[in-house]
């Protein structure tokens, strides 16, 4: 039986199958690249969803990984670790300045709800203002915030009050902030909708009007934290200090994990039993964490983003690539047709990339570890692919 055609069936008949699946089935990885059972050897450029942030087999995170479940599995928050302790430690300290303290969780979409509850909390107020074409996860209080949720939502009613501020409206934001409000969350670089970098303008004009109303600034950085775009978090690029910050995906490299990091007036809200987690900041995807931020760090991983994000804008607006948008390796190429169809023609060149909630965007999410060769290999595929405007 063919393997890609027996896994979809398989998962089909055990799963709800909710999910569309790409034409291959990977076997293993390494690098950058996806090894298939036919004999494929696939550039991934989309890193499952910004999630390989050190590619596959990355000999620091593996060893950090094999030693830690060999050393202790598992314990609960019940008991202190030295090992979450040293997560924490590095973690405050790559992130925005305002934010010293640490609190795990296992996905973004559990960070976003647990800083929406936190800013609820620490002010009182019950209205949450989001941003239009922003996505924030699938549960009660992200989907509450995510853009034209209506479609899957489920719950029958919303947890707080909801109102929308269009993108990069700067006036229009001073005008909705006021002292009902008691929280903005904002994707700074907005990843489902196509790694749209929203303005500089727009975002301080949120961190300025949220201080003034003392309302509390949130930002999801669950996509675009870790190194993606060319720092550590995409609200440092501009030089914004958020109340919250929340990351998921890249942060251990492959495990699932998140944190939601605050400042110390949020902190101090909250006592023992305000907030909970079981496997959130366990030993494995704590040794994860630090050996993300040690690999990073060591093999100057974020200088390497920003020389890769050169090297796409220069040479990628070839073939059907009209406009780049984003920033570092989360890049959204605006083509001239859907991106479903460049996306299907560059998987014949054995290049993955990814689409987005925009038909006309291709999302660039490539591994931090990219080569310089490895571009080249997209331009020349890119380039391959005839524009439909001459």
């Amino acid at each position: 039986m063919d393997l890609a055609t027996g896994a979809r069936a398989r998962e089909a008949r055990s799963t709800i199958p909710v999910y569309p699946q790409l034409p291959f089935v990977p076997l293993r990885a390494a690098g950058c690249d996806l090894f298939t059972e036919d004999g494929r050897q696939i550039l991934d450029l989309y890193g499952g969803h910004a999630v390989a942030c050190l590619g596959y087999g990355h000999a620091g995170l593996t060893r950090a990984i094999e030693q830690q479940a060999r050393r202790l599995l598992f314990q609960s928050n019940a008991v202190a670790l030295d090992v979450r302790a040293e997560a924490a430690e590095k973690l405050v300290a790559v992130a925005p300045e305002s934010t010293t303290r640490a609190f795990f969780v296992n996905s973004g979409a559990e960070a976003n709800d647990n800083a929406l509850r936190m800013a609820l909390s620490v002010t009182g107020r019950s209205k949450v203002l989001a941003v239009t074409h922003g996505f924030h996860g699938r549960t009660a209080a992200a989907g509450a915030v995510t853009w034209n949720a209506d479609g899957w939502y489920g719950f029958p009613m919303k947890p707080f009050d909801v109102d929308f501020i269009p993108r990069d409206d700067a006036a229009m934001a001073a005008e909705m902030i006021g002292d009902d409000v008691a929280a903005v969350i904002v994707e700074p670089i907005q990843g489902v909708a196509g790694a749209y970098d929203l303005e500089a303008e727009f975002l301080t004009t949120l961190r300025e009007a949220t201080a003034r109303h003392s309302a509390v600034l949130i930002a999801d950085e669950v996509q675009s934290g870790m190194g993606r775009s060319g720092q550590f978090f995409a609200m440092q690029t501009h030089g914004l200090e958020p109340d919250i910050l929340t990351v998921a995906k890249s942060l251990a490299g492959g495990l699932p994990a998140a944190a939601i990091l605050v400042t110390e007036r949020v902190a101090g809200h909250f006592r023992s039993g305000s907030l909970g987690t079981t496997f959130g900041g366990g030993p494995v995807a704590a040794a994860a964490i630090v050996a993300v931020i040690d690999a990073i760090q060591k093999e100057d991983l974020l200088a390497n983003v920003r020389a890769r994000e050169i090297q796409i804008r220069a040479g990628c607006r070839t073939g059907p690539v009209e406009k780049i948008q984003g920033m570092g390796l989360m890049l959204g190429l605006v083509c001239d047709r859907p991106a479903a169809e460049v996306r299907d023609a560059l998987l014949e060149h054995d290049i993955l990339a990814g689409t987005s909630g925009d038909p006309n965007v291709l999302r660039i999410l490539a591994p931090l570890v990219l080569e310089a060769g490895q571009v080249d290999r997209l331009e020349a595929a890119l380039a391959s692919i005839p524009p439909t405007r001459l």
